[in-house]
């Protein structure tokens, strides 16, 4: 019920920040694309789930979620910082500490659930919510997957409201431009943590 609630308040903070920056602003310049290959490495989150995988040594292979505190807990060395880690990054963390125990430990850390990396979807769509970046989406097909706009959507005015720093960016995305190929660079790549606002 308390994540529930704490939900709520985040939505309809990012809603009045929304309307707060108004409602007929041009936005921000679209960011330009990481070209392929280029893009940030995947940095591990709450709550993924995680597989460590030590070679020839099954008893220390484990799944764990990363918890609430930012780490896991791995046999031997118990608990481990994962949260802001890349999986290449804790691998590293865990061959050194595991090192103690084990001679030339060979670990692998794999991803199994990328359950931090979300977008949330909000207004003028059949329903709001959050949906899970398992792979690249843009905001267009967030929207049908919330499915699609409802009856009162206005959908020229969508906003997107990105975190950059301590600031908050707004991009502004026009449908209706974009169905009729006049923006057709304007379906914007989203990144986790990007919330969609559909006024009404």
């Amino acid at each position: 019920m308390i994540r529930v609630v704490q939900y709520s308040r985040h939505i309809a903070f990012m809603v009045m920040a929304a309307l707060a920056m108004g409602c007929t602003g041009a936005g921000a310049p679209m960011p330009l694309e990481p070209a392929a290959g280029t893009r940030e490495a995947y940095v591990i989150g709450i709550p993924d789930i995680l597989k460590i995988v030590v070679w020839r040594n099954p008893d220390l292979s484990v799944e764990v979620p990363v918890r609430r505190d930012g780490k896991i807990s791995v046999p031997l060395v118990d608990d481990v910082q994962a949260e802001g880690l890349t999986p290449h990054e804790l691998k590293e963390v865990l061959t050194e500490a595991l090192a103690e125990f084990v001679t030339a430990p060979d670990v692998t850390v794999i991803v199994q659930q990328t359950n931090s990396h979300t977008v949330t979807v909000v207004g003028g769509v059949a329903r709001s919510g959050q949906i899970a970046l398992t792979r690249q989406m843009r905001v267009v097909e967030a929207i049908a997957t919330m499915g699609g706009f409802n009856a009162w959507a206005k959908k020229d005015r969508i906003k997107i409201l990105r975190k950059n720093g301590n600031e908050m960016v707004e991009y502004v995305f026009s449908y209706g431009a974009f169905a009729a190929g006049k923006a057709p660079d304007s379906n914007l790549l989203l990144q986790p943590g990007d919330t969609v606002v559909v006024p009404e």
